[in-house]
């Protein structure tokens, strides 16, 4: 079964899993001035993938160049996977693609642990997308204690582009911001992943 096939209440069930929901969890951050090719392809792609509305425009013309600008500003220090095989545990279901990925390693012809961001995208509704972005962070988790780089948290985040929520995952407990978070300024949406990366 893909990780496209969790509900949240499966991914909780089956990798016995507590759910803290509430407010925001990261700290005060400050934001991340983004590049001058950030806010170019933005100036364009931005209109476009929201007046097309697909996913797949959604997730070329707003989320690729915002993960890559993450990766710009770690002097591509980090990797980025997009669209990625990521199969962890196929006997409980941890197999399929991730819409993005993001590693501390700077290996990018194949996902080298340790994984620390899981990007899940969608074109509206947000909440049917959070047991499948949670199902990749418990992999995420696995992956890296597989590979003896465990890390103390799994970060993710939903997002349609234009608005992003956040999940971290710390040993059997996820807590979900249910706030949502608007891609504009673009500065606050890059502080929050630069950090998340350095603080996974």
């Amino acid at each position: 079964m893909p990780y496209s096939k969790f509900t949240l209440s499966k991914a909780v069930d089956d990798f016995q899993l507590t759910i803290v929901e509430g407010d925001r969890f990261l700290p005060e951050i400050s934001p991340v001035n983004p590049s001058s090719l950030l806010k170019d392809t933005l100036k364009e792609t931005l209109p476009w993938a929201v007046a097309v509305g697909s996913e797949k425009a959604r997730s070329e013309g707003i989320i690729n160049p915002v993960l890559l600008e993450v990766k710009r500003q770690f002097h591509g220090q980090i990797s980025v996977f997009s669209g990625e095989e990521f199969n962890v545990q196929p006997e409980v279901d941890l197999t399929g693609y991730v819409d993005f990925l993001i590693s501390r390693s700077p290996e990018q012809l194949f996902i080298k642990a340790p994984a620390v961001v899981l990007v899940e995208a969608k074109k509206e509704d947000l909440k049917p997308a959070l047991g499948q972005c949670l199902a990749e962070m418990v992999a995420a988790q696995r992956f890296n204690q597989q590979k003896q780089q465990p890390i103390s948290t799994i970060y993710g985040t939903v997002t349609s582009g234009t608005v992003w929520r956040f999940l971290k995952l710390e040993g059997q407990t996820v807590t979900i911001d249910l706030s949502d978070y608007p891609l504009l300024p673009v500065e606050q949406i890059l502080g929050f992943l630069v950090w998340m990366v350095q603080n996974g």
